[in-house]
């Protein structure tokens, strides 16, 4: 994939991994893409360690493992910002 296909594949899953966590109010579009990218490195790292597969480009699988990524990444943001 391309670094525009990447930027869009990341706002995707960002923007859907911030509505699974109801914080689609509070973030933007670049927020969205770095949520996103950051969790397609997590969700393909444990896809790979669970024998789930990989990001391996702009298909459902892939889009499932980032937005499952996003999710534990905005999980693990939520938690450290709750001790604030």
């Amino acid at each position: 994939m391309g670094i525009l296909s990447w930027i869009i594949f990341g706002g995707l899953a960002g923007w859907l991994a911030s509505i699974v966590t109801g914080r689609n109010n509070r973030m933007g579009c670049l927020a969205n893409i770095a949520v996103g990218l950051v969790g397609a490195l997590i969700g393909g790292w444990l896809g790979t360690q669970l024998g789930m597969g990989s990001v391996s480009g702009f298909n459902l699988g892939s889009l499932a493992l980032a937005v499952l990524g996003a999710v534990i990444f905005l999980l693990i943001i939520g938690f450290f910002q709750r001790g604030r």
